[in-house]
């Protein structure tokens, strides 16, 4: 089961949300996005030592800064199982063996067919000029 599609299905559920800096924040979460950014509704925020409280209608938590999330029980139910088949035999070979894998070696420049005068280091006219020819 992967994170974000517990996180979905925890919709309009009570959850606590502790941030990196300590803060908490408890309410009920109204969505959240692919980067894990919460929003969540009637929240009380509760300061790092403890001593301090505020009651939010609505607030904005982006993900980067989320420590831990602790969702109720029953969300872990409701959520389908994922085997991970969902992606099995797509996309090319990767790696060694089974073939080129994407495309293939291609061409290249100056393996194709003709007197020889691609790019290079030049054939008979040694390093310089124009590859195969020589100029006379």
């Amino acid at each position: 089961m992967l994170p974000l599609s517990l996180l979905r299905a925890a919709e309009n559920s009570p959850m606590l949300v502790e941030l990196k800096s300590g803060d908490t924040y408890n309410g009920r979460l109204v969505n959240c996005d692919s980067w894990m950014n919460i929003n969540l509704k009637d929240v009380i925020c509760t300061s790092v030592d403890g001593t301090k409280f505020w009651k939010l209608t609505d607030c904005y938590i982006r993900g980067n800064s989320v420590k831990y999330l602790r969702l109720p029980d029953d969300v872990v139910d409701k959520v389908p199982e994922d085997d991970g088949r969902k992606f099995a035999g797509r996309g090319g070979g990767r790696g060694r063996g089974r073939g080129p894998g994407r495309g293939g070696r291609g061409r290249g420049r100056g393996s194709g067919r003709g007197r020889g005068e691609g790019r290079g280091r030049g054939g008979r006219g040694g390093r310089g000029g124009r590859g195969g020819r020589s100029q006379s």
